[in-house]
């Protein structure tokens, strides 16, 4: 069994970004359920959004998040989070990465919904999250070990001090491996793979959230979960993401005669923060009609969009009528995993970082393009937190006991396809109490608490990853049913208002239970009324 300073969970840009920030006296493993390439991150189309266009200033882009968010922010986090934007995108360029540049030389700036103004940096086109992971891979140092094709099912708690002191994983094969730390970071995304529709990597179910989850930790804003107004939608199936920088670049969202579908919908149009453009096109679609991203206006459009037009016509999709047929589907989840304001969570020795985490930057509904930037943020922030802390002499390791669980016989477990059809349908873009009660009842069914003292060592990867996606679907349950208002992200039919006593709470889900807390991350509980 290996030992190290820090295990980071995941292979997107927080988590390179992390290990590229630490001490070179730590010794660091990062472990990554696929392959290196295979995140969100890696696939993402758009930029990152930061303050260095000219007349631009941090409190813009300050005001264009909390306005998309729905003024449900950690204020002090999106300060830090929108000033620090232009050093790290300096930090990017002074080391090696090319960003791409107008005609001037002068870095090009994007346009996407909600922004007041071209802030979004982009590499390649449509293909940033590739040139930056690339990027971050080229600049690891030859001794961080990275393992692939590991499932992380156990986060390892020593039963004297409650420490996070290891992880456990299967390899392909399904044999078990241990490794201790000091320190264990979950950087393994969101939940994407909870849903039928969705932009996101295949692999990205909510493991993360559930081991935090199983492990004791405390879980935050579940209800608020981004839909994406534009993925390629193609024979009844979502096919991969339509970067808004589409829209930003003149394209108009229409529906099957060509009318426009946000005119007189809301003042920014078709740039409309998504919770809205999302809403809009799942009543198109609900109503029977078939929505389209209309790329006429769009001159070179390959040229500019190369990733979405290999993606197009990888699916069959040709450009002669300039329409692309688009529908909503699952993109990002503002919750997660409770931390402090250094990616801390409730257990010591447990970190999360990038879309894990609940850091309180997005709200309750993620301004465009600042995800990547928060991954960036957090990590280079985490990493010079642990490099105080982390010492070659210091090994979890030495002294820790691994209390063995017992096997008991599988419980009964949902399959995974029609859990993700379940929850598009009942827990997606609109919801209902009717809805949400039915789903519940659904996932009631299961025997997932039965497994919380159970050992996981024998069973399947399948077996665990149906355990965890339905962990993580009963979080996003409850929380929507709990939350009675219609609040960015979560849109309630029968409460189609925000309720500004909701304004001030968080869900938070443990299991100790669930409690309502006050927002700012002052956490006092309060009552809340129907």
């Amino acid at each position: 069994m290996k030992t190290y300073n820090c295990i980071i969970v995941g292979s997107g840009i927080a988590a390179l970004q992390l290990a590229n920030h630490l001490s070179a006296q730590s010794r660091v493993l990062i472990m990554t359920k696929s392959t290196r390439q295979a995140s969100n991150s890696y696939r993402a189309q758009g930029g990152i959004a930061a303050a260095v266009g000219h007349g631009d200033k941090p409190v813009f882009h300050y005001e264009d998040t909390i306005q998309a968010g729905c003024h449900f922010h950690n204020e002090q986090q999106v300060r830090e989070l929108v000033e620090k934007g232009p050093e790290l995108i300096a930090q990017l360029t002074d080391r090696g990465l090319d960003f791409d540049r107008d005609d001037k030389g002068e870095m090009a700036l994007g346009m996407e919904g909600a922004h007041g103004r071209n802030r979004i940096v982009h590499c390649g086109g449509d293909a940033t999250g590739k040139y930056i992971m690339d990027h971050l891979h080229a600049s690891l140092r030859a001794d961080i070990d990275i393992i692939e094709n590991r499932f992380v099912y156990e986060l390892l708690i020593d039963p004297v001090t409650k420490k996070c002191i290891g992880i456990k994983a299967k390899d392909e094969e399904g044999k078990n491996e241990t490794y201790q730390a000091d320190q264990i970071v979950l950087a393994m995304g969101g939940i994407g793979g909870l849903y039928a529709f969705t932009s996101n990597e295949a692999s990205v179910a909510g493991d993360g959230i559930a081991l935090a989850y199983r492990t004791g930790a405390e879980i935050m804003d579940m209800e608020f979960i981004q839909f994406h107004p534009t993925l390629l939608y193609v024979n009844g199936r979502t096919a991969g993401l339509v970067s808004e920088a589409v829209r930003g670049a003149g394209g108009r969202l229409v529906d099957e005669w060509g009318t426009p579908i946000m005119t007189g919908k809301h003042p920014l149009g078709d740039l409309a923060p998504r919770h809205i453009v999302a809403k809009e096109l799942y009543q198109q679609r609900v109503a029977g009609r078939e929505v389209y991203l209309d790329i006429s206006m769009i001159e070179r459009f390959e040229a500019q969009f190369p990733t979405i037009t290999a993606l197009c016509h990888a699916n069959g999709v040709s450009f002669d009528e300039q329409k692309i047929p688009v529908a909503p589907g699952c993109h990002f989840l503002m919750g997660g995993i409770v931390v402090d304001a250094v990616g801390q969570t409730s257990i010591d020795g447990l970190y999360a970082i990038g879309e894990t985490a609940a850091t309180g930057v997005h709200g309750a509904n993620r301004l465009a393009s600042n995800s990547l930037l928060e991954g960036l943020h957090y990590g280079r922030k985490l990493a010079n937190h642990l490099n105080k802390r982390l010492t070659q002499n210091d090994m979890a390791s030495t002294g820790y006991v691994v209390v063995q669980k017992p096997t008991r016989q599988l419980p009964l477990l949902p399959n995974q396809v029609e859990l993700r059809e379940k929850m598009m349908a009942y827990a997606g873009i609109v919801r209902t109490d009717a809805d949400l009660r039915f789903l519940a009842n659904w996932l009631r069914a299961y025997g997932e608490s039965e497994t919380d003292d159970m050992s996981l060592d024998d069973w399947s990867m399948d077996a665990i990853q149906s355990l965890f996606m339905l962990q993580a679907a009963k979080l996003v349950t409850n929380a929507a049913q709990l939350r009675l208002e219609s609040r960015g992200a979560h849109q309630r039919a029968d409460y189609p208002v925000e309720d500004e006593r909701w304004g001030q709470v968080h869900i938070v889900q443990s299991k100790k239970g669930i409690e309502m807390r006050e927002r700012q991350h002052e956490y006092h509980q309060v009552e809340i009324y129907a």
